[in-house]
Protein backbone atom coordinates (compact mmCIF):
# COMPACT_ATOMS: atom_id res chain seq x y z
CA UNK A 1 0.00 0.00 0.00
CA UNK A 2 1.16 3.53 -0.74
CA UNK A 3 2.02 5.83 2.15
CA UNK A 4 -0.82 8.30 2.81
CA UNK A 5 -0.09 12.00 2.44
CA UNK A 6 -1.26 12.69 6.00
CA UNK A 7 -1.94 10.20 8.76
CA UNK A 8 -3.66 11.24 11.99
CA UNK A 9 -3.14 8.83 14.88
CA UNK A 10 -5.09 9.19 18.13
CA UNK A 11 -5.32 13.00 18.13
CA UNK A 12 -6.87 14.29 21.35
CA UNK A 13 -7.58 17.86 22.44
CA UNK A 14 -9.56 18.90 25.51
CA UNK A 15 -10.74 22.27 26.78
CA UNK A 16 -12.34 23.06 30.16
CA UNK A 17 -15.66 21.25 30.21
CA UNK A 18 -15.39 19.60 26.78
CA UNK A 19 -13.25 17.09 24.88
CA UNK A 20 -13.09 18.56 21.38
CA UNK A 21 -11.25 15.60 19.81
CA UNK A 22 -11.04 12.14 21.37
CA UNK A 23 -8.52 9.69 19.86
CA UNK A 24 -9.25 10.70 16.26
CA UNK A 25 -7.45 8.66 13.59
CA UNK A 26 -7.74 8.60 9.79
CA UNK A 27 -5.62 8.93 6.65
CA UNK A 28 -5.74 11.28 3.67
CA UNK A 29 -4.31 9.83 0.47
CA UNK A 30 -2.28 11.57 -2.24
CA UNK A 31 -4.57 13.32 -4.72
CA UNK A 32 -7.67 12.51 -2.66
CA UNK A 33 -10.62 14.76 -1.81
CA UNK A 34 -11.48 13.73 1.74
CA UNK A 35 -14.62 15.03 3.45
CA UNK A 36 -14.71 15.75 7.17
CA UNK A 37 -18.31 15.61 8.38
CA UNK A 38 -19.99 16.17 11.72
CA UNK A 39 -22.56 18.16 13.64
CA UNK A 40 -21.74 21.63 14.87
CA UNK A 41 -19.41 21.15 17.82
CA UNK A 42 -18.34 17.67 16.68
CA UNK A 43 -14.69 18.76 16.65
CA UNK A 44 -14.02 19.48 12.96
CA UNK A 45 -12.60 22.97 13.45
CA UNK A 46 -10.32 21.91 16.30
CA UNK A 47 -9.01 19.01 14.23
CA UNK A 48 -8.07 21.12 11.19
CA UNK A 49 -6.55 23.76 13.48
CA UNK A 50 -4.20 21.06 14.80
CA UNK A 51 -3.23 20.12 11.25
CA UNK A 52 -2.64 23.78 10.38
CA UNK A 53 -0.60 24.55 13.50
CA UNK A 54 -3.12 26.83 15.21
CA UNK A 55 -3.75 24.36 18.07
CA UNK A 56 -1.38 21.90 19.74
CA UNK A 57 -2.82 18.43 20.43
CA UNK A 58 -2.77 17.09 24.00
CA UNK A 59 -1.80 13.66 22.70
CA UNK A 60 -1.55 11.70 19.46
CA UNK A 61 0.70 12.07 16.45
CA UNK A 62 0.59 13.15 12.82
CA UNK A 63 2.69 11.82 9.93
CA UNK A 64 3.20 13.76 6.69
CA UNK A 65 4.37 11.37 3.96
CA UNK A 66 5.54 9.01 6.67
CA UNK A 67 7.54 11.62 8.59
CA UNK A 68 6.60 13.10 12.00
CA UNK A 69 4.57 16.28 11.56
CA UNK A 70 3.83 18.69 14.45
CA UNK A 71 3.67 22.29 13.20
CA UNK A 72 4.07 24.77 16.09
CA UNK A 73 2.40 27.55 14.06
CA UNK A 74 0.67 28.06 10.68
CA UNK A 75 3.91 29.37 9.13
CA UNK A 76 5.50 25.95 9.74
CA UNK A 77 2.46 24.14 8.32
CA UNK A 78 2.58 26.29 5.18
CA UNK A 79 6.30 25.56 4.81
CA UNK A 80 5.44 21.84 4.81
CA UNK A 81 2.80 22.30 2.11
CA UNK A 82 -0.41 22.70 4.14
CA UNK A 83 -2.72 25.54 3.04
CA UNK A 84 -6.13 26.51 4.40
CA UNK A 85 -9.09 28.52 3.13
CA UNK A 86 -11.13 29.59 6.16
CA UNK A 87 -14.92 29.91 6.26
CA UNK A 88 -14.63 33.58 7.24
CA UNK A 89 -12.48 35.50 4.77
CA UNK A 90 -9.49 37.41 6.18
CA UNK A 91 -9.22 40.22 3.65
CA UNK A 92 -8.88 44.01 3.84
CA UNK A 93 -11.61 45.74 1.83
CA UNK A 94 -9.59 48.89 1.16
CA UNK A 95 -6.61 47.02 -0.35
CA UNK A 96 -6.47 45.48 -3.82
CA UNK A 97 -6.19 41.77 -4.59
CA UNK A 98 -2.41 41.71 -4.99
CA UNK A 99 -1.85 43.68 -1.77
CA UNK A 100 -4.07 41.26 0.18
CA UNK A 101 -2.23 38.26 -1.22
CA UNK A 102 1.15 39.82 -0.47
CA UNK A 103 0.15 40.20 3.19
CA UNK A 104 -0.22 36.43 3.45
CA UNK A 105 3.22 35.64 1.99
CA UNK A 106 6.48 35.28 3.92
CA UNK A 107 8.63 36.93 1.24
CA UNK A 108 6.36 38.55 -1.36
CA UNK A 109 7.94 39.43 -4.72
CA UNK A 110 7.76 42.87 -6.33
CA UNK A 111 4.14 43.90 -6.84
CA UNK A 112 4.38 43.77 -10.64
CA UNK A 113 5.81 40.23 -10.55
CA UNK A 114 3.17 39.14 -8.03
CA UNK A 115 0.36 40.58 -10.16
CA UNK A 116 1.63 38.65 -13.19
CA UNK A 117 1.81 35.45 -11.13
CA UNK A 118 -1.73 35.99 -9.81
CA UNK A 119 -3.05 36.38 -13.36
CA UNK A 120 -1.18 33.25 -14.49
CA UNK A 121 -2.34 31.01 -11.64
CA UNK A 122 -5.91 32.35 -11.63
CA UNK A 123 -6.32 31.72 -15.36
CA UNK A 124 -4.68 28.27 -15.15
CA UNK A 125 -7.23 27.14 -12.55
CA UNK A 126 -10.28 28.85 -14.05
CA UNK A 127 -10.56 31.49 -11.33
CA UNK A 128 -9.89 34.74 -13.23
CA UNK A 129 -8.90 37.67 -11.00
CA UNK A 130 -7.76 41.20 -11.67
CA UNK A 131 -4.87 41.72 -9.20
CA UNK A 132 -5.49 45.47 -9.10
CA UNK A 133 -9.21 45.40 -8.21
CA UNK A 134 -10.14 46.68 -4.74
CA UNK A 135 -11.35 43.78 -2.59
CA UNK A 136 -14.29 45.83 -1.27
CA UNK A 137 -15.72 45.86 -4.79
CA UNK A 138 -15.59 42.06 -5.18
CA UNK A 139 -18.48 39.63 -4.81
CA UNK A 140 -18.30 36.87 -2.18
CA UNK A 141 -17.30 34.38 -4.86
CA UNK A 142 -14.50 36.62 -6.09
CA UNK A 143 -13.26 37.13 -2.53
CA UNK A 144 -13.03 33.39 -2.11
CA UNK A 145 -10.97 33.25 -5.29
CA UNK A 146 -8.49 35.62 -3.63
CA UNK A 147 -8.16 33.24 -0.68
CA UNK A 148 -7.77 30.21 -2.94
CA UNK A 149 -5.19 31.87 -5.21
CA UNK A 150 -3.24 32.94 -2.12
CA UNK A 151 -3.11 29.25 -1.15
CA UNK A 152 -2.29 27.99 -4.65
CA UNK A 153 0.70 30.32 -4.88
CA UNK A 154 2.19 28.20 -2.07
CA UNK A 155 1.98 25.07 -4.29
CA UNK A 156 0.29 23.11 -1.48
CA UNK A 157 0.34 19.34 -0.96
CA UNK A 158 -2.85 19.53 1.14
CA UNK A 159 -5.54 22.19 0.80
CA UNK A 160 -8.01 22.47 3.71
CA UNK A 161 -11.35 24.08 2.84
CA UNK A 162 -13.89 25.02 5.53
CA UNK A 163 -17.46 25.55 4.24
CA UNK A 164 -16.17 26.87 0.88
CA UNK A 165 -19.56 27.11 -0.84
CA UNK A 166 -21.63 28.72 1.93
CA UNK A 167 -21.78 32.13 0.16
CA UNK A 168 -21.50 31.03 -3.47
CA UNK A 169 -24.08 30.91 -6.25
CA UNK A 170 -24.69 27.57 -8.03
CA UNK A 171 -22.63 28.83 -10.97
CA UNK A 172 -19.72 29.76 -8.68
CA UNK A 173 -19.90 26.34 -7.02
CA UNK A 174 -19.50 24.69 -10.44
CA UNK A 175 -16.40 26.80 -11.14
CA UNK A 176 -14.94 25.92 -7.72
CA UNK A 177 -15.51 22.20 -8.27
CA UNK A 178 -13.79 22.36 -11.67
CA UNK A 179 -10.80 23.96 -9.93
CA UNK A 180 -10.72 21.36 -7.16
CA UNK A 181 -10.96 18.49 -9.66
CA UNK A 182 -8.03 19.98 -11.59
CA UNK A 183 -6.00 20.19 -8.38
CA UNK A 184 -6.87 16.57 -7.56
CA UNK A 185 -5.76 15.45 -11.02
CA UNK A 186 -2.40 17.17 -10.39
CA UNK A 187 -1.91 15.24 -7.13
CA UNK A 188 -3.02 17.85 -4.58
CA UNK A 189 -5.00 16.41 -1.67
CA UNK A 190 -8.02 18.29 -0.32
CA UNK A 191 -9.64 18.08 3.13
CA UNK A 192 -13.16 19.38 2.58
CA UNK A 193 -15.55 20.47 5.36
CA UNK A 194 -19.16 21.16 4.38
CA UNK A 195 -22.71 20.64 5.61
CA UNK A 196 -23.98 20.47 2.02
CA UNK A 197 -24.10 16.71 1.70
CA UNK A 198 -25.08 16.53 -1.97
CA UNK A 199 -21.91 18.50 -2.73
CA UNK A 200 -19.94 15.96 -0.70
CA UNK A 201 -21.49 13.14 -2.73
CA UNK A 202 -20.53 14.88 -5.99
CA UNK A 203 -16.97 15.88 -5.12
CA UNK A 204 -15.39 13.71 -2.43
CA UNK A 205 -13.68 10.32 -2.65
CA UNK A 206 -13.96 9.39 1.03
CA UNK A 207 -15.55 10.84 4.16
CA UNK A 208 -14.74 10.65 7.86
CA UNK A 209 -17.60 11.33 10.26
CA UNK A 210 -17.04 12.89 13.70
CA UNK A 211 -19.59 12.84 16.49
CA UNK A 212 -18.93 14.42 19.90
CA UNK A 213 -15.22 14.54 19.10
CA UNK A 214 -14.85 10.89 18.09
CA UNK A 215 -14.41 9.24 14.70
CA UNK A 216 -17.62 7.22 14.41
CA UNK A 217 -17.20 5.94 10.86
CA UNK A 218 -16.14 6.42 7.28
CA UNK A 219 -17.94 6.07 3.97
CA UNK A 220 -17.67 6.53 0.22
CA UNK A 221 -19.99 9.52 -0.38
CA UNK A 222 -20.92 8.58 -3.94
CA UNK A 223 -22.25 5.26 -2.60
CA UNK A 224 -24.02 6.76 0.44
CA UNK A 225 -27.19 8.87 0.49
CA UNK A 226 -27.20 12.35 1.99
CA UNK A 227 -29.75 11.21 4.58
CA UNK A 228 -27.58 8.26 5.63
CA UNK A 229 -24.56 10.53 6.06
CA UNK A 230 -26.63 13.01 8.08
CA UNK A 231 -27.90 10.24 10.34
CA UNK A 232 -24.33 8.97 10.86
CA UNK A 233 -23.42 12.50 11.96
CA UNK A 234 -26.25 12.86 14.50
CA UNK A 235 -26.58 9.22 15.54
CA UNK A 236 -30.34 9.21 15.11
CA UNK A 237 -33.10 9.49 12.51
CA UNK A 238 -33.15 12.85 10.73
CA UNK A 239 -36.41 14.77 11.03
CA UNK A 240 -37.62 16.59 7.91
CA UNK A 241 -39.36 19.96 8.50
CA UNK A 242 -43.15 19.72 8.17
CA UNK A 243 -45.35 22.51 6.87
CA UNK A 244 -48.78 22.65 8.43
CA UNK A 245 -51.62 24.12 6.42
CA UNK A 246 -52.29 27.66 7.55
CA UNK A 247 -54.32 30.69 6.61
CA UNK A 248 -52.61 34.06 6.23
CA UNK A 249 -53.91 36.96 8.26
CA UNK A 250 -53.76 40.72 7.73
CA UNK A 251 -50.65 42.49 6.46
CA UNK A 252 -48.16 42.69 9.34
CA UNK A 253 -45.32 44.49 7.55
CA UNK A 254 -45.72 46.84 4.59
CA UNK A 255 -42.66 48.27 2.85
CA UNK A 256 -43.34 50.87 0.17
CA UNK A 257 -40.98 52.91 -2.02
CA UNK A 258 -38.00 52.17 0.22
CA UNK A 259 -34.77 53.75 -1.04
CA UNK A 260 -31.72 54.20 1.20
CA UNK A 261 -27.97 54.54 0.60
CA UNK A 262 -25.67 51.91 2.09
CA UNK A 263 -23.80 53.00 5.22
CA UNK A 264 -20.78 51.13 3.85
CA UNK A 265 -18.58 52.46 1.04
CA UNK A 266 -18.62 48.96 -0.43
CA UNK A 267 -22.29 48.23 0.21
CA UNK A 268 -25.35 48.32 -2.05
CA UNK A 269 -28.05 51.00 -1.88
CA UNK A 270 -31.68 49.86 -1.75
CA UNK A 271 -33.76 51.22 -4.63
CA UNK A 272 -37.54 51.54 -4.57
CA UNK A 273 -38.22 48.35 -2.62
CA UNK A 274 -41.86 47.28 -2.22
CA UNK A 275 -43.16 44.25 -0.31
CA UNK A 276 -45.89 43.13 2.06
CA UNK A 277 -45.81 40.20 4.45
CA UNK A 278 -48.95 38.85 6.07
CA UNK A 279 -49.38 37.23 9.47
CA UNK A 280 -48.50 33.54 9.14
CA UNK A 281 -46.63 34.02 5.86
CA UNK A 282 -42.96 33.20 5.15
CA UNK A 283 -41.48 35.44 2.46
CA UNK A 284 -38.19 34.09 1.11
CA UNK A 285 -35.73 36.58 -0.36
CA UNK A 286 -32.89 35.15 -2.45
CA UNK A 287 -29.96 36.70 -4.23
CA UNK A 288 -26.22 36.58 -4.71
CA UNK A 289 -24.28 37.94 -1.71
CA UNK A 290 -23.67 41.68 -1.82
CA UNK A 291 -26.89 42.74 -3.55
CA UNK A 292 -28.40 44.59 -0.60
CA UNK A 293 -29.21 41.82 1.87
CA UNK A 294 -27.37 43.42 4.80
CA UNK A 295 -28.86 46.82 4.02
CA UNK A 296 -32.39 45.38 3.86
CA UNK A 297 -32.02 43.72 7.25
CA UNK A 298 -30.50 46.93 8.65
CA UNK A 299 -33.48 48.99 7.48
CA UNK A 300 -36.03 46.48 8.80
CA UNK A 301 -34.24 46.22 12.17
CA UNK A 302 -34.03 50.00 12.63
CA UNK A 303 -30.23 50.14 12.51
CA UNK A 304 -30.63 52.10 9.27
CA UNK A 305 -33.49 54.57 9.48
CA UNK A 306 -35.61 55.87 6.64
CA UNK A 307 -38.76 57.94 6.16
CA UNK A 308 -41.49 57.03 8.63
CA UNK A 309 -44.05 55.86 6.06
CA UNK A 310 -41.59 53.66 4.11
CA UNK A 311 -42.13 50.85 6.65
CA UNK A 312 -45.43 50.16 8.40
CA UNK A 313 -46.07 47.55 11.10
CA UNK A 314 -49.76 46.75 11.57
CA UNK A 315 -50.48 50.07 9.88
CA UNK A 316 -48.16 52.08 12.17
CA UNK A 317 -45.33 54.02 10.50
CA UNK A 318 -42.05 52.77 12.03
CA UNK A 319 -39.40 53.87 9.51
CA UNK A 320 -37.87 56.35 11.96
CA UNK A 321 -37.91 54.03 14.98
CA UNK A 322 -34.69 52.48 16.26
CA UNK A 323 -34.10 48.76 17.04
CA UNK A 324 -35.21 48.89 20.69
CA UNK A 325 -38.52 50.59 19.87
CA UNK A 326 -39.20 48.09 17.08
CA UNK A 327 -38.39 45.15 19.34
CA UNK A 328 -40.86 46.47 21.90
CA UNK A 329 -43.54 46.49 19.19
CA UNK A 330 -42.64 42.94 18.12
CA UNK A 331 -40.37 43.39 15.08
CA UNK A 332 -37.29 41.22 15.72
CA UNK A 333 -34.26 40.49 13.53
CA UNK A 334 -31.28 38.13 13.36
CA UNK A 335 -28.39 39.37 11.16
CA UNK A 336 -26.05 37.23 9.09
CA UNK A 337 -22.82 38.07 10.92
CA UNK A 338 -23.30 36.12 14.12
CA UNK A 339 -19.98 36.96 15.81
CA UNK A 340 -19.74 40.71 16.22
CA UNK A 341 -23.18 41.79 14.97
CA UNK A 342 -25.68 39.27 16.33
CA UNK A 343 -23.52 38.45 19.37
CA UNK A 344 -20.75 40.21 21.31
CA UNK A 345 -17.80 37.78 21.12
CA UNK A 346 -16.37 38.29 24.62
CA UNK A 347 -19.69 38.48 26.44
CA UNK A 348 -21.22 35.37 27.98
CA UNK A 349 -24.29 33.73 26.49
CA UNK A 350 -26.28 35.11 29.43
CA UNK A 351 -25.14 38.64 28.60
CA UNK A 352 -25.88 38.09 24.92
CA UNK A 353 -29.36 36.87 25.81
CA UNK A 354 -29.87 40.15 27.66
CA UNK A 355 -28.73 42.31 24.73
CA UNK A 356 -31.81 41.65 22.61
CA UNK A 357 -34.16 40.03 25.12
CA UNK A 358 -34.26 42.69 27.83
CA UNK A 359 -37.39 44.46 26.56
CA UNK A 360 -39.66 41.59 25.54
CA UNK A 361 -38.51 39.18 28.26
CA UNK A 362 -38.65 41.82 31.02
CA UNK A 363 -35.04 41.28 32.06
CA UNK A 364 -34.56 44.71 33.66
CA UNK A 365 -36.55 46.88 36.03
CA UNK A 366 -35.97 50.53 36.96
CA UNK A 367 -32.43 50.41 35.66
CA UNK A 368 -31.52 47.15 37.41
CA UNK A 369 -30.85 43.84 35.65
CA UNK A 370 -32.81 40.74 36.63
CA UNK A 371 -29.81 38.43 36.48
CA UNK A 372 -31.53 35.20 37.54
CA UNK A 373 -34.27 35.69 34.93
CA UNK A 374 -31.61 36.47 32.30
CA UNK A 375 -29.70 33.27 33.11
CA UNK A 376 -32.95 31.32 32.92
CA UNK A 377 -33.67 32.81 29.49
CA UNK A 378 -30.17 31.86 28.25
CA UNK A 379 -30.60 28.31 29.60
CA UNK A 380 -33.99 28.08 27.93
CA UNK A 381 -32.40 28.97 24.55
CA UNK A 382 -29.57 26.47 25.07
CA UNK A 383 -32.00 23.65 25.90
CA UNK A 384 -34.65 24.41 23.27
CA UNK A 385 -32.15 24.74 20.41
CA UNK A 386 -29.64 22.11 21.54
CA UNK A 387 -26.76 24.59 21.81
CA UNK A 388 -23.61 22.60 22.62
CA UNK A 389 -21.84 24.55 25.37
CA UNK A 390 -20.77 23.81 28.96
CA UNK A 391 -23.12 26.54 30.21
CA UNK A 392 -24.57 30.04 29.78
CA UNK A 393 -21.51 31.61 31.45
CA UNK A 394 -19.33 30.67 28.46
CA UNK A 395 -18.35 33.45 26.05
CA UNK A 396 -20.02 33.61 22.64
CA UNK A 397 -16.67 33.23 20.87
CA UNK A 398 -16.11 29.86 22.61
CA UNK A 399 -18.95 28.26 20.63
CA UNK A 400 -18.55 26.67 17.22
CA UNK A 401 -20.08 28.74 14.43
CA UNK A 402 -23.08 26.49 14.06
CA UNK A 403 -23.84 26.39 17.78
CA UNK A 404 -23.64 30.18 18.02
CA UNK A 405 -26.02 30.35 15.04
CA UNK A 406 -28.49 28.13 16.91
CA UNK A 407 -28.24 30.39 19.95
CA UNK A 408 -28.77 33.60 17.94
CA UNK A 409 -31.82 32.23 16.09
CA UNK A 410 -33.24 30.64 19.22
CA UNK A 411 -32.90 33.90 21.18
CA UNK A 412 -35.18 35.69 18.69
CA UNK A 413 -37.64 32.83 18.09
CA UNK A 414 -38.29 32.34 21.82
CA UNK A 415 -39.26 36.00 22.21
CA UNK A 416 -42.44 35.22 20.25
CA UNK A 417 -42.12 38.02 17.64
CA UNK A 418 -44.95 39.40 15.54
CA UNK A 419 -42.47 39.89 12.68
CA UNK A 420 -39.15 38.03 12.40
CA UNK A 421 -36.51 38.94 9.82
CA UNK A 422 -33.58 36.51 9.53
CA UNK A 423 -30.56 36.67 7.24
CA UNK A 424 -28.89 33.31 6.47
CA UNK A 425 -30.65 31.42 9.32
CA UNK A 426 -28.82 28.10 8.76
CA UNK A 427 -25.44 29.40 7.56
CA UNK A 428 -22.75 26.90 8.59
CA UNK A 429 -25.00 24.58 10.60
CA UNK A 430 -25.29 20.82 10.17
CA UNK A 431 -28.22 19.05 8.53
CA UNK A 432 -30.02 18.21 11.78
CA UNK A 433 -29.62 21.71 13.20
CA UNK A 434 -30.71 23.27 9.90
CA UNK A 435 -33.84 21.12 9.92
CA UNK A 436 -34.57 22.17 13.53
CA UNK A 437 -34.12 25.89 12.75
CA UNK A 438 -36.34 25.65 9.66
CA UNK A 439 -38.98 23.81 11.68
CA UNK A 440 -38.84 26.54 14.35
CA UNK A 441 -39.44 29.17 11.65
CA UNK A 442 -42.39 27.20 10.25
CA UNK A 443 -43.81 26.74 13.76
CA UNK A 444 -43.58 30.50 14.35
CA UNK A 445 -45.44 31.17 11.11
CA UNK A 446 -48.09 28.63 12.12
CA UNK A 447 -48.68 30.72 15.27
CA UNK A 448 -49.22 33.84 13.14
CA UNK A 449 -45.76 35.41 12.95
CA UNK A 450 -44.88 37.12 9.67
CA UNK A 451 -41.42 35.87 8.65
CA UNK A 452 -38.92 37.29 6.15
CA UNK A 453 -36.15 34.81 5.45
CA UNK A 454 -33.17 36.22 3.52
CA UNK A 455 -30.95 33.38 2.30
CA UNK A 456 -28.53 32.34 -0.42
CA UNK A 457 -29.61 28.71 0.02
CA UNK A 458 -32.31 28.24 -2.61
CA UNK A 459 -33.22 24.76 -1.34
CA UNK A 460 -33.90 26.31 2.05
CA UNK A 461 -36.10 29.05 0.60
CA UNK A 462 -38.10 26.59 -1.47
CA UNK A 463 -38.57 24.36 1.59
CA UNK A 464 -39.97 26.94 3.99
CA UNK A 465 -41.21 29.92 1.94
CA UNK A 466 -44.76 30.63 0.80
CA UNK A 467 -43.56 33.29 -1.63
CA UNK A 468 -40.21 34.19 -3.15
CA UNK A 469 -38.57 37.43 -4.25
CA UNK A 470 -35.02 38.17 -5.40
CA UNK A 471 -32.64 41.02 -4.58
CA UNK A 472 -30.42 42.27 -7.38
CA UNK A 473 -28.31 45.44 -7.11
CA UNK A 474 -30.59 46.75 -4.36
CA UNK A 475 -33.85 46.14 -6.24
CA UNK A 476 -36.42 43.59 -5.11
CA UNK A 477 -38.45 41.64 -7.64
CA UNK A 478 -42.20 41.27 -7.17
CA UNK A 479 -42.86 38.24 -4.91
CA UNK A 480 -44.06 35.02 -6.57
CA UNK A 481 -45.71 32.00 -4.94
CA UNK A 482 -43.02 29.34 -4.46
CA UNK A 483 -45.36 26.55 -5.56
CA UNK A 484 -44.54 25.77 -9.17
CA UNK A 485 -41.58 28.16 -9.33
CA UNK A 486 -38.78 26.71 -11.49
CA UNK A 487 -35.02 27.01 -11.09
CA UNK A 488 -34.85 28.86 -14.41
CA UNK A 489 -37.37 31.43 -13.23
CA UNK A 490 -35.48 31.87 -9.95
CA UNK A 491 -32.26 32.35 -11.90
CA UNK A 492 -33.85 35.07 -14.02
CA UNK A 493 -35.17 36.85 -10.93
CA UNK A 494 -31.78 36.67 -9.18
CA UNK A 495 -30.11 37.95 -12.33
CA UNK A 496 -32.22 41.10 -12.26
CA UNK A 497 -34.94 40.27 -14.80
CA UNK A 498 -37.55 42.05 -12.69
CA UNK A 499 -40.01 42.33 -15.53
CA UNK A 500 -40.10 38.58 -16.14
CA UNK A 501 -42.42 37.80 -13.25
CA UNK A 502 -45.17 40.08 -14.56
CA UNK A 503 -45.99 37.65 -17.32
CA UNK A 504 -46.67 34.93 -14.78
CA UNK A 505 -49.01 36.86 -12.47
Amino acid sequence: MTTPLLSLQGLTKAYPGVVANDQVSFDIGEGEVHALLGENGAGKSTLVKMIYGLVKPDSGTMLLRGQPFAPPEPRAARADGIAMVFQHFSLFDALNVAENIALGMENPPAMGDLAARIREVSETYGLPLDPYRTVGDLSAGERQRVEIIRCLLQDPKLLIMDEPTSVLTPQEVEILFETLNKLRSEGTSILYISHKLEEIRTLCDHATILRLGKNVGECVPSETSARDMAEMMVGSTLQTPERSGREFGDVALDVSGLSVPSPSEFGTALRNVHMTVRKGEVLGIGGVAGNGQDELLGVLSGEIQTTADAIKFNGQAIGKLGPTARRKLGVLTAPEERLGHAAAPDMSLTENALLTGSVREGLESKGFLKWTETQNFAEKIIEAFDVRTPGPENAARSLSGGNLQKFVIGREVLQDPDVLVVNQPTWGVDAAAAAAIRQAILDLAAKGTAVICISQDLDELMEISDSFAALNEGRLSAPRPTTGLTVDEIGLMMGGAHGMEVAHV
